[in-house]
């Protein structure tokens, strides 16, 4: 996974005022929108299938170029004991199960998946932060009030 680069603060703080070579700011313009909007399926979240929200879409159709995607991997971790981590990435490997939704991919290695099956990718924006994060995971127990650290059921 030497392709994988990790979504730093820094970096998405970039990504939200920076025009791209696209011609387009990352804030939703009306082609980009109705192009998305047209494109958008919503399957459901059924065992061992992940789903990802319209904004999850919009905004990684936003950010990602060429064969680019948002993988997630589930570490040890965290004040719960495991903890979400997102990078784009461009490699699959043979373990990697890929999640597609209105022409945005995300990938999630076969070991990760056991901790996020049935879940669901959110793109939130708040005053301090904008990330994606998991939601809704049947996996998890309990989760931190940072969303990115959770329990599993046991």
């Amino acid at each position: 996974m030497a392709a994988s680069r990790p979504l730093s603060l820094a970096a998405a703080a970039l990504r939200a005022v920076i025009p791209w070579r696209r011609g387009r700011l990352l804030a939703s313009t009306p082609g980009l929108l109705s192009r998305w909007e047209a494109t958008s399926s919503v399957p459901e979240a059924g065992e061992g299938h992940i789903r990802l929200t319209d904004s999850c879409v919009q905004r990684l159709l936003e950010i990602t170029e060429g064969s680019e995607f948002l993988r997630l991997q589930v570490e040890g971790g965290g004040c719960s004991g495991f903890q979400y981590k997102f990078s784009l990435d461009t490699v699959i490997n043979p373990d990697d199960r890929v999640f597609e939704q209105g022409g945005a991919r995300v990938v999630v290695d076969r070991d990760s998946l056991a901790f996020v099956k049935g879940a669901q990718v959110d793109f939130c924006q708040e005053l301090i932060r904008s990330s994606f994060q998991v939601l809704n995971n049947p996996q998890a127990q309990q989760g931190c009030s940072c969303g990115s650290s959770f329990s599993i059921k046991i």
